[in-house]
């Protein structure tokens, strides 16, 4: 599939340096979807929606784990209770890699061959894989549809679709969906399928929360669990066994994110472009190798071949 030039990402800049450059949106809108989605995600992910975009991913991640399919292998794999930072990082320099640079540039290429050597070393079902790769799709459109400071366009939902189905085609799925509409169908049969609770979903999640917390000072520790509850589904809720939370608790912490929306549709606060390269990494602070990225013993035992 041929993809148009693209131009770089620092063309654009904020006015005065605070405010949205209305350019980004427009020129967004004058592509395609189907042939033009790296560049689209790129503007999404660099310019338009960095934070949310990030609380979307993690989301996205997390949704993953009601699936006691997921949740079973990561538990006995130890990673998350083990090294549970260095795990979500390496998560999302993966992802971030061919997110911001493309697919098939050098380092997306890079990117990707490293996650299908870290996923060849585990039994991993294709249709468990489909899953994973369409929270990807849908959880961003959820999250920005709630709380973005604006909706997405439809031609950026088209582009999710696409950018992750070609991910997909790399990574060697099979029966990947052909349409959104194909996709959602699968996903819900899936869910209805799978979803429910499981010891081994509670102990990752609750795992994926103590690295959360770890990114906060310790006196507010104790609303980490019960935030986080009043954003997720409740079919989330109940694979995971977590009680649930108070009405107000929900309604105001989801008041707090759509007021972002008005401040936002005017001033840009975050770095612009937001790129791996100017992002807080906290196992990597001092940055990386793509082949190093992954699980120590799977990393070492690939390099001594």
């Amino acid at each position: 599939m041929q993809e148009h030039t693209q131009k770089p990402l620092t063309q654009y800049k904020k006015p005065l340096g605070i405010f949205r450059n209305p350019a980004i949106q427009a020129h967004i809108r004058g592509l395609d979807a189907a042939t033009e989605h790296q560049e689209i995600i790129r503007l999404m992910i660099g310019y338009e929606f960095p934070w949310d975009m990030t609380r979307a991913l993690e989301m996205a991640l997390f949704r993953t784990f009601a699936s006691p399919n997921v949740s079973a292998l990561l538990d006995r794999t130890g990673e998350f209770g083990k090294a549970g930072q260095k795990r979500y990082d390496d998560t999302g320099v993966l992802i971030g890699e061919f997110m911001q640079n493309g697919y098939d540039s050098p380092k997306g290429k890079r990117a990707i061959a490293q996650m299908n050597m870290v996923h060849s070393h585990f039994n991993i079902s294709n249709e468990d894989y489909l899953f994973v790769l369409s929270t990807f799709i849908f959880d961003p459109i959820v999250w920005l549809e709630a709380y973005g400071w604006r909706k997405p366009l439809e031609v950026e939902k088209q582009a999710l679709f696409y950018f992750f189905c070609e991910v997909g085609k790399r990574m060697n799925l099979e029966d990947i969906p052909e349409t959104m509409g194909k996709f959602r169908e699968f996903v819900l049969a899936y869910q209805a399928k799978y979803f429910e609770f499981s010891p081994s979903n509670q102990r990752v999640a609750e795992a994926t929360l103590k690295i959360v917390k770890g990114w906060y000072p310790s006196v507010i520790h104790f609303l980490i669990k019960p935030a986080t509850v009043a954003l997720i589904d409740e079919d989330m809720r109940l694979a995971f066994g977590f009680k649930r939370v108070s009405p107000l608790l929900k309604s105001s912490l989801k008041g707090l994110l759509k007021l972002r929306r008005y401040p936002n549709r005017v001033f840009n606060w975050e770095k612009s472009p937001m790129l791996l390269e100017n992002s807080l990494n906290r196992t990597y602070p001092k940055g990386y190798e793509i082949e190093q990225i992954g699980p120590h013993k799977i990393v070492q035992k690939t390099q001594k071949k």
